[in-house]
């Protein structure tokens, strides 16, 4: 933290953030809004999916997508001839992709799940019954992933397909999403990667997509013993484990010795851990709210060390759980977490995905009321929930870092040199990621009524005279559609004006004017409410996007 300069307290209860606008800064690279999760491929076949998935490429600037479910059957992409020979049919896929460009957005493909016709077991997981499975056939498999990638290079050119990131799977640690053995995934990656290096050397592969990081040994093996999940279960604090990437290492080795690219890494960090008992019941445990940024740094470590040092970084899955069905995603919370955890995880990683930006999405089914704890930022309705505006407010900042501090971080603009704060209050008082709650709010609501307002006071020196700006503000009244939902009785089908009123509330964070003085300083002093999101910007010329609000006076 800074030190305080003079016309701001010096109480260390109040947290200051200082910054000279004319002063150095640091390049800030917007990991946040690099890649973005969704549902599977079929999913992005609706027009719903696409207008949300539109919005926010325009609003966010996205710049690539994930999704599972590529070769799933609903995509109707395998087919052999008579002969036995593999050759794909892309109708479905040549739709979406061909969206996909047309929005702006390139995919982060994910080559899965298995087909029927070459899997080994079918519908293992999800309820629209992915082939979590390896093939009957890898030559076949090889054959298949050649033809899509060559298919590609075909329909949009080399360069603009050398430009696309290729993940090998999703999670095949655990057993439900790849139903075979480490060695048995190794293979895998070694087959997807020399199909697709064969059509282009200069394409960009890379593995092993696992899933969430762990303390113990229950993944040292070639599948999982779950009787090392007693490690956590009897843990008396699970921020003293030391948390680990699975497979990383092991496969960074096996590519190494086997002399195959990995131009990226790709796990999947969220803070949570379901494990299991001996009787197979699930403990939803949730990490300190420090675990992303630790666990980014653990992965950077091992890459930085390890065969591969310049292969970059790509955290493919993240949110403040694993479940789409934890209603803590339709809260504040939730993005007051991915707030604080981005900003804490500056300089650590090339991308980190949250997952997803939409709740049209089924894993488990479609959820069966408008807010039912969906991953997305838009619930099915299209309605933005608070982490939708925790993705605006992060890539509305600058690309200059000018300082930072525990509560938020100031801004440039190389552009125009225009300043751009974002800041949070995430309670002392809840030293973990927001705990899960499922079946009920109950606990999510008694998470969001935790903590304490809290002073805060931003000033920025070095401005032009008179300077205007604009706080935005997220909280339990304003830009919070739960809560007009919940005013509104909770209607399970909402009409046409009742989700007109709601999304117009969603997108109504509270504005207040600010202005800097003659010289050029700009001093804001604010009460922040626990698990709000503060974004300080210049205001649009003219004043045209907020009036003053009574009591919140420029500093002159």
């Amino acid at each position: 933290m800074p030190c305080t300069p003079t016309g701001l307290p010096s109480s260390e209860d109040v947290p200051v953030c200082w910054a000279d606008a004319q002063g150095s800064g640091t390049r800030l690279h917007h990991f946040w809004n690099v890649v973005v999760g969704a549902g599977r491929a079929n999913e992005g076949l609706r027009a719903d999916w696409q207008s949300h998935l539109e919005e926010v490429v325009e609003v966010m600037g996205f710049r690539y997508v994930r999704f599972h479910g590529l070769f799933h059957d609903d995509m109707f992409v395998y087919r052999e001839d008579a002969d036995g020979r593999v050759v794909p049919y892309f109708q479905y896929v040549d739709t979406l992709f061909d969206r996909l460009l047309d929005f702006g957005i390139r995919p982060f493909v994910e080559f899965g799940f298995m087909p029927s016709a070459i899997a080994r077991c079918n519908a293992t997981v999800f309820w629209w019954g992915a082939n979590g499975t390896p093939p009957t056939d890898f030559g076949k498999w090889e054959q298949l992933v050649g033809a899509t990638v060559r298919h590609w290079v075909a329909r949009y050119g080399v360069e603009e397909v050398r430009s696309w990131y290729f993940e090998v799977w999703n999670e095949p640690n655990l057993a439900p999403f790849f139903q075979g053995t480490r060695s048995e995934y190794f293979e895998l990656y070694s087959r997807t990667a020399a199909a697709v290096k064969r059509v282009d050397p200069l394409l960009r592969v890379g593995g092993p997509a696992t899933s969430n990081f762990v303390p113990d040994d229950r993944f040292l093996g070639e599948l999982e013993d779950v009787s090392q999940h007693a490690v956590v279960l009897t843990a008396d604090d699970l921020a003293a484990l030391d948390w680990q990437p699975v497979w990383l290492r092991e496969f960074l080795a096996f590519a190494a010795a086997e002399k195959l690219a990995v131009d990226f890494v790709s796990v999947h960090p969220y803070p949570t851990d379901w494990a299991l008992d001996e009787h197979g019941y699930t403990s939803r445990l949730t990490r300190d709210v420090d675990a992303t940024a630790k666990d980014l740094a653990t992965v950077k470590k091992i890459v930085s060390e390890g065969p591969y040092p310049d292969a970059e970084i790509h955290l493919t899955e993240w949110s403040s759980s694993a479940s789409p069905r934890d209603y803590t995603h339709d809260h504040l919370q939730a993005a007051t977490f991915v707030v604080k955890a981005n900003l804490d995880s500056i300089g650590l990683v090339d991308s980190l995905a949250y997952w997803t930006f939409t709740d049209v999405f089924e894993e488990s089914g479609a959820g069966q009321e408008p807010f039912h704890g969906g991953f997305g930022m838009l619930n099915q309705h299209g309605i933005p929930k608070p982490t939708y505006h925790a993705y605006r407010f992060l890539s509305a900042l600058g690309d200059e870092l000018l300082t930072s501090s525990d509560v938020g971080v100031l801004t440039r603009r190389s552009t125009d040199g225009g300043i751009v704060g974002l800041f949070h209050h995430y309670p002392p008082e809840v030293g973990q990621a927001p705990p899960s709650s499922f079946d009920t709010r109950h606990t999510a609501e008694a998470t969001l009524a935790t903590g304490q307002h809290r002073r805060m006071a931003i000033r920025i020196d070095g401005l032009p005279a008179r300077a205007e700006f604009v706080l935005e503000v997220v909280d339990r009244q304003a830009g919070n559609a739960l809560a007009e939902w919940s005013r509104r009785g909770e209607p399970l089908n909402l009409s046409r004006e009742v989700a007109e009123a709601v999304d117009r509330v969603a997108r109504s964070p509270r504005l207040i004017c600010h202005r800097a003085d003659g010289d050029g300083t700009l001093i804001v002093e604010f009460e922040a409410e626990p698990w709000s999101i503060m974004l300080l910007r210049p205001a649009e010329p003219g004043g045209a996007d907020v009036q003053p609000v009574p009591g919140e006076l420029d500093n002159v």
